[in-house]
C-alpha cells in the first residue's frame, strides 16, 4: 500500500509538471502577435488595396490636431485613390476664401509604387485632383501603424499619422 502512495504522488507530481511546462510566458504570447501582425500587414500590403485612417494631423508652423472624432481616410488602390482628408494649414491659390473642403479628391493614380525599407513599407502615389496635383507618401511599419505625408501645388505640407486597414469592397 506504501509503494501504491509513493507512485501515485509521483505520477502526480509528473502530471503537474508537464502542464505548468505547457503555459507560455508573456514575452513568448507578445512575440506571437507581434508575428502575427507582421505577417497580417505584409498581406494587406501585399494586396495593394487598404485604407489609411488618420488619428492625428501635424500642419507645417501650427499645432497638432486630434481627428479621432472626424471622418478621415485615404483609400490606396493601384486603379483608385480617394481621399477624404481635412486640411489644416496655409492655402497659396486656387482656394477662394472659406472654400477649403480639405483635401478632398479621387483619380486613378500617375504613379503607384510600394517598396520594403528597412523597417517599413513605403508607399508612392501621385495624383492630379481638379485643380491640383498631389503627392502621397504613406510609411506602413509592421505593427500596422503608418504616416502618411501629402504634398500639394497650391497648399502647404501636412502629415498624419494612424493606421492602415483592409478596404471595404461594398462601400465605393
Amino acid at each position: 500500500m506504501k509503494s501504491f502512495t509513493i507512485l501515485y504522488a509521483v505520477l502526480v507530481f509528473l502530471n503537474m509538471t508537464t502542464c505548468f511546462a505547457q503555459e507560455k510566458t508573456k514575452k513568448q504570447l507578445k512575440e506571437e502577435r507581434k508575428i502575427e501582425q507582421e505577417k497580417q500587414t505584409e498581406v494587406l500590403i501585399n494586396s495593394k488595396s487598404f485604407v489609411f485612417v488618420g488619428r492625428m494631423a501635424y500642419p507645417t508652423g501650427y499645432r497638432s490636431v486630434d481627428l479621432t472624432t472626424n471622418s478621415n481616410y485615404v483609400k490606396f488602390s493601384p486603379d483608385r485613390i480617394e481621399s477624404y482628408m481635412p486640411f489644416f494649414g496655409k492655402a497659396y491659390s486656387g482656394i477662394g476664401y472659406g472654400g477649403d473642403q480639405g483635401l478632398k479628391f479621387e483619380g486613378k493614380p500617375q504613379l503607384f509604387n510600394i517598396s520594403k525599407v528597412k523597417k517599413h513599407y513605403l508607399v508612392d502615389a501621385e495624383v492630379k485632383g481638379t485643380n491640383d496635383l498631389f503627392r502621397l507618401s504613406l510609411s506602413v511599419f509592421y505593427d500596422g501603424s503608418a504616416s502618411l505625408s501629402i504634398t500639394s501645388n497650391n497648399r502647404g505640407f501636412i502629415s498624419y499619422s494612424g493606421e492602415i486597414s483592409v478596404q471595404e469592397k461594398g462601400k465605393e
